[in-house]
């Protein structure tokens, strides 16, 4: 039963409310196709599926936009994440969703004042001098109120809102399961790998509902830029943090989007463009640590030129190989070498799906030739990275999920130190960092590591090689040695394989009939020539057919 598959019994609420908004929506068709409709009528409940607005006339990258905003702050989130995906979306449905706001209604403090005392183990007026009950900022997880310390220090207190994680978990219980059932119903929707994007997502919301995790990534932060004295994070207070709750310190700052305000303050605002975009670059290509979303609501520019980062609810990682992979990546993208593009993007490629590597590598030549004569400073790196994103989307690549959030950071920032200066170019910035990393790869200290861990790793193949070895004799003399041999069989080759079984089953009946027929005409008295008789007639019946379907078949 598809009840039974998709366990989630006690969601049956929330998917009929879900169903509804997409069947209002002119998506009717796609509820249906999910099996989400059986699910909701055995839950006895009931859609109504003539109540389909005028909103079908709509484009649909705008009705999709909608319905995500109507479905709440879960899948609002989801759709600022699709923003980035370049690679899946074209550009008409970027735009829609980078138009998904958490536009969401604070929450009343008397409904959060049971948990805060709870949490904080105290009362608010025995740990705070003083605490505004009045909403500083309002997101779909949690809630921030300013306060001050018994020792005078301004703060933030971050709340999460009550009861959001059952209501966020249900709803990734089942984005996960119609993610499931939409990549195996729904050929056309495969290519998009739902079940990725849902996993990833799914990781992505279950680490920013823990508020512990979000100061974690910020002490973090702290220390990867200890020697940065320009760039600023939070301290954060941790006797009070827990996962419902953190206190954080005040960052009191100039807001990334008030540009009167940085100008009013005689504040540099071409080198704040230099400073932020280094210290964005220095997290990805250096930390592999990284803020995912460094909007201008998200940094506070200070005295002296200084850049405060704050709210680290939702951060990149990237392995010390995909860092590598980036740095060749945007290597080959800026000394405009076609051939170290290609490899790199054929390495993530052949993750993603089948595709013709020399069309590919063609189109990638063609697309760096493109760029071959523009001066450096006059090239667009955003730009750029939305024609590749476009370019492998033309050819049904995608890229690996953990990327999503890098291409989101990149695009971010360019846009951000633009906003501060209009003649900002990332790829100034870029160019030295990635000619100081690309040649530390390479320098006696770095190339003796790396020699050193290859060593190591030589050296434990070489002592488990006997007891390998070893276990594989006692398999052969026990017999229990196994070899698993995966073929993937195309459908044609499967087809061909049923006709030909099928015609030497056949065979074999007309074999025996004949051999079976011949006997029983020998047999004295009764009706054995009857039997015989018809016994010949299959038998020539079968050869015919026989004969007939090779025919057919050249």
């Amino acid at each position: 039963m598809l009840l039974e598959t998709l366990k989630v019994a006690r969601d049956f609420g929330r998917i009929h409310e879900i169903s509804s908004i997409l069947i209002r929506y002119g998506f009717g068709d796609m509820v249906q196709r999910l099996g989400v409709a059986n699910i909701v009528e055995s839950a006895g409940h009931a859609l109504k599926w003539h109540e389909v607005d005028d909103l079908t006339q709509i484009e649909p990258p705008v009705r999709v936009r909608r319905v995500l905003e109507e479905m709440g702050p879960t899948f609002v989130k989801l759709g600022q994440i699709l923003a980035a995906r370049a690679d899946l979306f074209s550009e008409e449905w970027l735009e829609e969703f980078k138009k998904l706001q958490d536009q969401v209604q604070s929450v009343p403090y008397e409904q959060l004042a049971a948990q805060v005392e709870e949490d904080l183990g105290a009362k608010p007026e025995e740990i705070f001098a003083e605490f505004s009950t009045q909403t500083l900022a309002a997101a779909s997880i949690s809630q921030v109120y300013k306060a001050r310390l018994l020792d005078g220090s301004p703060v933030v207190v971050k709340i999460r809102r009550p009861s959001i994680r059952s209501v966020v978990e249900a709803d990734l219980r089942l984005l996960s399961q119609l993610a499931e059932i939409a990549e195996q119903e729904i050929k056309s929707l495969k290519r998009y790998r739902p079940k990725e994007i849902a996993h990833q997502f799914t990781l992505s919301m279950r680490r920013e509902l823990d508020l512990a995790a979000e100061c974690r990534n910020a002490e973090r932060m702290i220390d990867n830029f200890s020697k940065e004295s320009h760039i600023v994070f939070p301290k954060v207070y941790w006797q009070w943090t827990s996962e419902r709750i953190n206190v954080q310190e005040f960052i009191d700052g100039i807001p990334g989007y008030d540009l009167k305000a940085i100008e009013k303050a005689g504040l540099d605002k071409k080198l704040l463009a230099k400073r932020g975009a280094e210290a964005i670059l220095k997290m990805i290509l250096e930390d592999g640590f990284f803020h995912a979303d460094p909007h201008p609501g998200n940094c506070f520019y200070l005295s002296d030129n200084r850049i405060a980062f704050i709210d680290f609810g939702m951060v990149g990682r990237l392995s010390e190989d995909r860092r590598d992979q980036v740095i060749n990546l945007l290597r080959g993208l800026v000394d405009k070498d076609s051939q170290r593009v290609v490899k790199v993007l054929l390495l993530w490629s052949d993750k993603t799906g089948q595709h013709n590597r020399d069309s590919f590598s063609l189109d990638i030549d063609d697309f760096i030739d493109q760029y071959h004569d523009i001066p450096l400073k006059e090239l667009n790196i955003t730009n750029l990275l939305k024609n590749l994103t476009t370019l492998l989307r033309d050819h049904q690549l995608n890229l690996p999920p953990d990327l999503t959030l890098l291409l989101k950071a990149f695009i971010t920032l360019d846009g951000l130190g633009r906003q501060l200066d209009p003649e900002f170019n990332l790829v100034d910035v870029a160019s030295p960092m990635l000619q100081r990393i690309f040649l530390a790869r390479y320098s006696p200290d770095a190339l003796f590591k790396r020699g050193k861990g290859n060593l190591l790793e030589l050296t434990e193949l070489l002592t488990d090689l006997p007891k390998d070895l070893h276990q594989l004799m006692e398999s052969i003399r026990h017999g229990s040695l196994a070899v698993k041999i995966d073929i993937n069989k195309p459908e044609w080759l499967s087809k061909e394989l049923d006709r030909t079984i099928n015609r030497l089953s056949v065979s074999l009946v007309t074999s025996a009939l004949i051999v079976g027929s011949s006997i029983v005409t020998t047999v004295e008295g009764g009706p054995s020539s009857f039997f015989g008789l018809m016994g010949f007639v299959g038998a020539f019946m079968g050869g015919i057919w026989l004969l007939l379907s090779i025919w057919r078949s050249g």
